[in-house]
């Protein structure tokens, strides 16, 4: 069964970090085999309260996204990412498409 990572951000407010934060996913992104925003069709973002963007990165499988969120080099990405904006994660089990 596939893995999901749900993040719901607010707006970049630090565009050094999301630039630093992106540059540190990508070789995880390859070496976890995820995929941002997989779906035919973009996420509706509705009654959100402070969350401006909904990003979903799809891993082949539920233990991929728990491993990859675990992995040390993804707790130095995160840093990033927190600076660059306030964000909520969650991780889910299932097939969204």
């Amino acid at each position: 069964m596939k893995g999901y990572w749900l993040i719901l951000g607010t707006e970049i407010s630090n565009d050094s970090a999301q630039s630093e934060y992106v540059s540190l996913w990508k070789p995880l992104a390859e070496k976890y085999q995820a995929q941002i925003n997989p779906l035919r069709v973009p996420p509706l973002l509705r009654e959100a309260r402070d969350a401006h963007r909904l990003t979903i990165v799809e891993f082949p499988s539920y233990e991929l996204a728990q491993a990859c969120y675990d992995d040390p080099a993804y707790g130095e990405a995160r840093r990033f990412a927190l600076q660059a904006s306030e964000r909520e994660l969650l991780i889910l089990k299932g097939e969204l498409a």
